[in-house]
């Protein structure tokens, strides 16, 4: 692929890193922040000192926080926002996005009031004509080890074969390879649940728990995370490839997982309140664990750990209460 203007929204530690991959072959980036201050920092520093220390920015790469500036020209446009934020910044930004270039989301959740899945809040947004340029980036990959440029392995989605293509040779380098999927849905629930299913090994590690109990969690997580996937129209083999198993067991098991963390403070004892405010990015799957409970409940898949998570993070209960009624539920078939 020729040289290409590339456009990241969103400057977290994922996002910055995601610019950086784009920078480092050459792409003029430009890494949109939506705070002032923190464009001009990173900026002038050439490093994102709060989300992505450590890591020199090519000088391919250019941070702004001037929305209609970055996407101005752009010929790939990457979209990095938390889900709690992603439908507002959609809304200023869909104006500005044109009509060819190919739009990418890499950002993982389930919106609380709608119970949307992220693309479904892209198409709720954007106009029809565009649905076509959207794919959704997914699979096992911490931000700090793709900035490291150590080997990743991801899949991409999308309805559109020649979108999806696009965004594959975009990303795609010696270090970073990008699978190709038109299963939307199945990358989306399974980057999205799996930080749920992250909380509750933390907790596990955080009790002092074994090998025995995080491979028992990733296990059945993985099964309820494929019985909503397939009740919402998933092909299951996707929940057995990257972006369902790889970015499991990575986010329950890696040291740089936030979410796990989440659950291995819980598990020690604090509160839910004390380890937010403590941390400055952002854990995905403490909200999640409240948009995944609404959503099974709405389709009647049964979630499990999904719902004593939720029922630690939100109604205090004590996580050995929520391990001794996870243990003792009625029998069943492991295949039900």
């Amino acid at each position: 692929m020729g040289e290409i203007k590339t456009t990241v929204l969103g400057a977290g530690s994922w996002g910055t890193a995601l610019a950086k991959l784009l920078a480092d072959q050459g792409y003029p980036t430009r890494l949109w922040a939506r705070r002032e201050v923190m464009a001009d920092a990173i900026q002038r520093d050439r490093e994102n000192q709060a989300y992505l220390p450590g890591f020199p920015l090519p000088d391919t790469l250019e941070t702004t926080s001037d929305l209609e500036y970055a996407l101005d020209g752009s010929d790939l446009i990457v979209c990095v926002v938390p889900t709690h934020g992603l439908r507002e910044v959609l809304k200023d930004a869909a104006p500005l996005f044109g009509t060819k270039a190919p739009i990418v989301s890499a950002t993982k959740g389930i919106e609380i009031d709608s119970l949307m899945l992220v693309s479904e809040v892209f198409e709720d947004v954007l106009p029809e004509s565009q649905h076509p340029r959207l794919t959704y980036l997914g699979g096992p990959s911490f931000a700090k080890e793709v900035a490291a440029c150590l080997p990743t392995a991801v899949s991409v989605a999308g309805s559109d074969a020649a979108a999806v293509a696009a965004t594959q040779e975009a990303f795609t380098t010696d270090r970073f390879r990008v699978y190709s999927t038109d299963d939307v849905v199945g990358v989306e629930l399974g980057g999205a649940l799996k930080n749920v299913v992250a909380i509750a090994a933390g907790i596990g590690d955080g009790l002092g728990f074994g090998h025995n109990t995080r491979a028992g969690l990733i296990t059945r997580g993985l099964a309820e995370i494929s019985r909503l996937a397939i009740a919402r129209g998933a092909n299951p083999l996707t929940l057995a490839g990257l972006s369902g198993m790889g970015d499991l067991v990575l986010t329950c098991t890696g040291d740089l997982s936030r979410n796990r963390n989440v659950g291995l403070q819980i598990g020690q004892g604090k509160s839910l309140k004390d380890i937010l405010g403590s941390m400055q990015m952002v854990a995905e799957g403490v909200r999640t664990a409240r948009s995944a409970k609404d959503l099974s409940e709405r389709v009647g898949v049964d979630m499990p750990i999904t719902r004593e998570v939720y029922a630690m993070l939100y109604e205090d209960k004590p996580p050995l209460k929520a391990v001794v009624d996870l243990m003792t539920r009625p029998m069943r078939a492991e295949r039900e």
